[in-house]
């Protein structure tokens, strides 16, 4: 897919805005369109301030990095099933809405840097449950598990440029945003994910 960049004249007049202080990437659909996303609010300290938190958006396709100053950077991601709904069980390779914490960390041979989720958590057990109860998922389905953030394949950062969605449930980033988040995000950290 080709990706067209047009700077309106706005943008262009304003001697506040450098591209170097942006990150590019395309829009999620078939029409060519760029988006200008501030990577960093702060380029002279690149470390997040104190405690951080992290607010995963699936229609906006980002994963977001608060602090105790506040917004600290944004990152496109992609996740599983184009439909973006909340995960229902085992094998519907949707990813999970909700509140979960980061169990743990590892460098991953596949995926660049993979960073565990707490799924299924009480709260997800408790979606998962009432789903069978309504009869909305089989009563033999099973809830699943392994959710986590990770890179993609070496050399498959386009998929994250294309807005391929293309996990089993996973959010996944560009390898050199996964290996930064990775740098700064501690074990037990904040996780909302929401449509």
């Amino acid at each position: 897919m080709k990706t067209s960049i047009l700077l309106s004249s706005v943008l262009l007049g304003s001697a506040l805005f450098t591209l170097k202080d942006f990150q590019l990437f395309s829009c999620k659909s078939n029409a060519v369109v760029s988006t200008l996303v501030h990577k960093h609010r702060n380029k002279s300290n690149l470390l997040p301030v104190g405690a951080v938190s992290i607010v995963i958006d699936k229609s906006d396709y980002e994963l977001n990095v608060y602090d105790e100053q506040g917004w600290y950077a944004t990152y496109p991601v992609v996740f599983g099933n184009n439909s973006l709904d909340d995960k229902k069980m085992e094998g519907d390779r949707q990813t999970p809405e909700g509140t979960f914490r980061i169990i743990s960390k590892r460098v991953h041979d596949k995926w660049n840097r993979y960073m565990a989720i707490d799924y299924p958590n009480k709260e997800s057990y408790e979606k998962f449950n009432k789903r069978k109860e309504r009869g909305e998922i089989p009563s033999s389905a099973r809830i699943g598990g392994g959710i986590g953030i990770h890179g993609t394949w070496p050399h498959d950062d386009f998929m994250i440029d294309r807005y391929n969605n293309w996990t089993w449930g996973c959010i996944s980033m560009k390898n050199s945003d996964v290996e930064e988040v990775y740098s700064f995000v501690p074990v037990g950290t904040r996780i909302t994910i929401r449509k």
